[in-house]
């Protein structure tokens, strides 16, 4: 289903999406077409877009073309989902210890649509970073590795 989003190739392109999306969420996921977990992501990603266009531009990033946004997010697993409103970098509590970023994928399409509206809410309050509406148990659990400390 990766075919049916758009897809951003350069850091130039992830620049102008993180700059031009206007009251909406930016949701870009990082990772591989070819990956199975992406490909189930992208499946969930491209059956809510319509639905969520009112609320959320949904974009495709593949992590070999993006070093520096891969450096940048401390992108270690694919798919990892990173979410902007108006050129902020949003952060999700999920009670985990990395709030930056939704690695793995969501179980449900609802999951991800609750997660998008709960941010858009927010942002649209001023918040910077939100409650996670998803279930503990619906969210990936990970180790967090940390290189040349």
């Amino acid at each position: 289903m990766s075919f049916l989003l758009p897809k951003l190739t350069s850091k130039k392109e992830v620049d102008q999406a993180i700059k031009s999306t206007a009251e909406k969420v930016l949701v870009l996921r990082f990772g591989r077409d070819e990956d199975p977990v992406c490909l189930q992501l992208d499946d969930i990603l491209s059956k809510t877009s319509a639905d969520l266009s009112k609320m959320a531009a949904i974009y495709l990033v593949d992590v070999d073309h993006t070093p520096v946004y891969t450096q940048y997010f401390d992108i270690s697993y694919i798919p990892s989902t990173v979410f902007f409103f108006n050129g902020q970098h949003m952060k999700v509590d999920y009670g985990s210890p990395d709030h930056t970023k939704f690695v793995g994928s969501f179980k449900t399409k609802q999951d991800f649509m609750d997660l998008i509206e709960v941010i858009y809410r927010g942002a649209m309050r001023g918040k910077l970073i939100v409650q996670s509406p998803i279930d503990p148990k619906n969210i990936p659990k990970y180790d967090l590795l940390y290189q040349d400390i």
